[in-house]
């Protein structure tokens, strides 16, 4: 009877605790949570030996987690698990993706996956014919009167696939060109140079031979034409077979970073060239191909870089797109490493990602970045902002990244040092955020499981999956703020690529434009130096391409694009510009739209009818000088715009701006290394503030200074903090509290207890500390560990006064779950340490607090004892400098509460 009437109240209890959630919810003004504004995960399947049981488990584990979908890439395998291995698109292979959609779809979760495995796209179905091609130019020197007899073939020592033999032209010292190819006999010529001497070119489609990087089995082979729809269309045929009755279950195709190296040519360039480009590039060849840099020869070659633009974007990019959207399928694209318009190849997809790779550096003050574990990072915001601005002014609502990319070396990568980087991603215009991310795993496998060889993972195997969820749910917070309404940009930067193209660039004709060599095309250019002076000044900007200009139109004095409107295009000093685009922009001028030049151009880019196109260009600038001169102050031309800076920038906050019905929404990050505290100006008039915390979900109306020009608003975020605001027309119930200290920190000392609670290679024994140090110098058996142990302190309570305290961990290696009086309060995971507690109760008061550490303890010591655990085919395991890893040569890595923990008394100012 008494088990009845407990299990009953139970009952009445958990109903009441529900209701009240839910009223809670309904109430609050935070966005509802979907797995979309979750973080993602590329997902390896190492040898696609995946079974059911373990793909179950494992996305459970990415949904009881937080993690919302999955991006799936086979790729090779673990030694001695070959018997396990599933060829890609066998029926084995297909019922274990089917499982994968139906646990997905179980758990309210979603699946993308790439179109092949590994990367770039290609695979064993891949013929010669539409394998990745390259341009072979074997050159022969004939004098005058000299008979040319003999086969013309390519040096079959450096070229080992063969080459088809396309064109013979011939070019006279005196600059004739004749056309030989009528001439061959099979591939034997016969002919005599008379009256002077000639060069003879013999022009091949070759095969660059670059396979599939990182191939799964049964996916071995050829990459793929990039530059060819035929060839797309050849390899998408064993995907409409295996996707038939699919439609829809994947939510998105994923195309890598365009590392497909060397391909400079498809079979029909030349037909191509000629269609686009107006003039046959055959009767060219000697000044495309010229060894020195000449103003006529780069011209020629930057219309042969345009004409690959062209091809991968017109005959690949958006073929791909219509396909897999023909299968209700989104394509997601990585177009930076492309030799083309990041800009237009970025917009073809649906959704655009970009990626980071490698450590930044923030001034936040207890931030670690230790030299030996990290690799320089190239999250420049001028990159990533090609990947965003191509989704804002083309209305594409997602911008997706790859994720913490090297972010430290193996099993020392810290969920605090993650934080940053991902805000980083986040003002720069990125909402769906992919981790790179995780590695199938099954139970089987020893630890510390199966693991890529790129760094990052996250998965259960490792000790910081323990408050891993506390990382995903910041992020899914801030991401649920930032997928709504669009983004709020009001300036447009032209993007001068002909100048870029228009380079020698050592005679390549093969440019890509690379994240990892930035310094090569976009460092010191007048288009980097201009967007830097922008975002310094505080004007949210977005990137324009000469396609994009085609397609703007002005109305009601604004610059309209599919994806929203601009307040003005700044056009930074520029060499080279299309005819049609520098037409275009003075179109949109008389037609009241606001273009501001830092310099005007001084010639039309490439070879066709050049000087007459510079003619008519001379003649257009003077004929609308009196509407565009060249600007000597850039903000006060966008102030006559109306285009005004966010002048909170001044107080070293970072920030993006979006408008959600009509409202300003505003990301806000302290990357500095001051506390950043008073009245922060928000360029818009009369408004009530919503601060919202992504940290804890705290939110609540702000106090608020108001003018007609801007909205003054009461701030204080420490450094590593992030605030979200929203401007609103009336004022909420609900305050927002400003807590001040109201006397020094108190150091909580005394003797903590330490007891190990999971983790390995074995638990240690508990033990009793004065001093609060790293756990490694307590025992052998100590410095070992990677895993999770608690601290328990009692304290006195010294003001019973005080309402609310602050808890401040000091150095936490790494992350931390925290208890007062067994009263769950919160994961501490991040720079700062730091949680309100409430208030103490009287007397005695017992903190306990369960610390995670790293993995790297414990990979050191398996090495140290020779235990091997890197069992990977291919690259295997490398360091973040891509040499042998070797832990053997780490020193132990600070574990545990470090300290000083202090309580400050704190006061709210409301």
């Amino acid at each position: 009877m008494r088990l009845k009437k407990n299990y009953s109240l139970f009952i009445v209890a958990f109903l009441f605790v529900l209701s009240a959630f839910a009223q809670d919810t309904a109430s609050s003004p935070w966005p509802k949570s979907s797995n979309v504004n979750q973080p993602w995960a590329r997902w390896w399947w190492m040898g696609s030996a995946v079974d059911k049981p373990n793909l179950k488990r494992s996305l459970e584990d990415f949904h009881n987690a937080g993690i919302g979908g999955v991006e799936i890439t086979p790729i090779y395998g673990v030694k001695g698990e070959e018997n396990n291995f599933i060829d890609y698109l066998s029926p084995k292979w297909m019922e274990m993706l089917d499982y994968t959609f139906q646990v997905a779809d179980s758990l309210h979760m979603q699946v993308d996956m790439v179109l092949g495995t590994g990367w770039p796209y290609g695979g064993s179905h891949v013929t010669l014919p539409y394998a990745a091609t390259k341009l072979i130019v074997e050159k022969y020197q004939l004098k005058k009167n000299e008979t040319f007899d003999k086969a013309i073939e390519i040096d079959k020592a450096k070229e080992k696939i063969p080459a088809d033999l396309l064109y013979v032209m011939a070019y006279s010292s005196d600059g004739k060109c004749v056309n030989l190819t009528q001439e061959l006999k099979g591939n034997v010529l016969q002919w005599k140079a008379k009256k002077t001497d000639y060069t003879i070119y013999a022009v091949f489609s070759g095969k660059t031979g670059q396979q599939v990087k990182r191939a799964a089995p049964g996916g071995k082979g050829y990459t793929l034409d990039h530059y060819s729809e035929e060839a797309l269309n050849a390899y998408v045929v064993p995907f409409n077979a295996a996707f038939k009755g699919r439609e829809g279950k994947v939510r998105a195709i994923f195309n890598d970073s365009y590392e497909v190296y060397g391909t400079d040519f498809t079979p029909n360039f030349f037909e191509e060239f000629k269609a686009r480009r107006g003039y046959d590039l055959k009767e060219k060849l000697p000044l495309l191909l010229s060894e020195t840099d000449n103003a006529i020869g780069n011209r020629i070659k930057s219309d042969y870089r345009q004409t690959i633009s062209d091809l991968l974007l017109n005959k690949f990019d958006k073929p791909w797109t219509n396909w897999a959207n023909s299968k209700n399928f989104k394509t997601k694209l990585q177009a930076h490493g492309s030799p083309g318009n990041l800009i237009d190849l970025y917009a073809s997809a649906d959704i655009p990602e970009c990626e980071t790779f490698g450590s930044m550096p923030f001034d936040i003050p207890g931030f670690r970045r230790e030299k030996e574990d990290i690799r320089e990072g190239d999250a420049d915001p001028v990159m990533l902002k090609f990947s965003s601005s191509a989704a804002h002014i083309s209305g594409k609502p997602l911008v997706s990244s790859e994720t913490f990319t090297w972010l430290r070396d193996h099993f020392k990568i810290a969920l605090s040092q993650c934080k940053p980087e991902a805000e980083e991603l986040l003002l720069n215009g990125v909402n769906h955020i992919f981790l790179h991310g995780s590695t199938y795993s099954p139970d089987r496998a020893k630890w510390p499981g199966w693991k890529f060889y790129a760094s990052a993972n996250f998965n259960n195997t490792d000790p910081t999956w323990e408050d891993a969820p506390a990382l995903f749910s910041y992020i899914s917070n801030c991401q649920s703020m930032l997928q709504q309404g669009q983004s709020d940009n009001e300036t447009l930067l032209y993007w001068p690529i002909f100048d870029t193209w228009d380079k020698y660039q050592k005679g390549s004709l093969f440019f890509q434009f690379k994240i990892h060599s930035l310094a090569e095309w976009l460092y010191e250019t007048s288009f980097y130096n201009t967007t830097k002076r922008l975002i310094g000044k505080g004007y949210g900007v977005d990137f324009i391409s000469d396609d994009f200009i085609a397609q703007a139109q002005v109305k009601e004095g604004k610059i309209v694009l599919p994806g929203g409107t601009f307040k003005s295009i700044v056009i930074p000093a520029c060499d080279k510009m299309p005819l049609a685009t520098l037409q275009k922009l003075i179109d949109l001028q008389k037609a009241g739209g606001k273009i501001i030049f830092e310099g005007l151009p001084k010639s039309v880019p490439g070879y066709f009818e050049f000087e007459n196109q510079n003619q008519k260009l001379a003649t257009l600038l003077d004929e609308n000088k009196n509407i565009i001169q060249p600007i000597s102050d850039i903000f006060k031309a966008l102030e006559e715009a109306q285009t005004y800076p966010e002048t909170l920038v001044s107080s070293g906050l970072k920030y993006t701006r979006r408008t959600v019905d009509g409202e300003k929404l505003y990301y806000l990050v302290n990357h500095s290394a001051k506390t950043i505290e008073g009245f922060i100006p928000l360029e818009v008039g009369n408004k009530e503030v919503v601060i919202f915390d992504p940290l804890t979900r705290d939110y609540g109306n702000a106090i608020v200074i108001k003018s007609d020009k801007n909205t003054l608003v009461k701030l204080k975020i420490e450094p590593g903090q992030s605030l979200f605001l929203k401007t609103e027309n009336t004022a909420s119930q609900k305050k927002w509290n400003y807590f001040e200290k109201t006397a020094n920190a108190i150091t909580l000392n005394g003797k903590w207890q330490l007891t190990f609670d999971k983790g390995g290679p074995k638990l240690p024994a508990t033990a009793t500390v004065s001093n609060l140090e790293s756990w490694t110098k307590l025992s052998p058996e100590a410095e070992a560990f990677s895993g999770t142990a608690t601290y328990t302190l009692q304290f006195d309570n010294t003001n019973n006064t005080v309402e609310n305290w602050s808890l401040n961990l000091g150095d936490v290696r790494e992350s931390a779950k925290v208890w007062l009086n067994d009263q769950f309060i919160g994961t501490s995971w991040s720079v700062p340490y730091q949680l309100n507690i409430g208030k103490l109760k009287k007397g005695k008061n017992t903190l306990k607090v369960q610390v995670t550490n790293l993995g790297a303890n414990r990979v050191r010591d398996m090495e140290l004892k020779g235990e091997e655990w890197k069992i990977f085919y291919e690259i295997n395991m490398v360091d973040k400098d891509y040499n042998k890893f070797d832990a053997t040569k780490w020193k132990p890595t600070p574990s545990g509460l470090l300290g000083p923990v202090t309580i400050t008394p704190l006061k709210s100012q409301n």
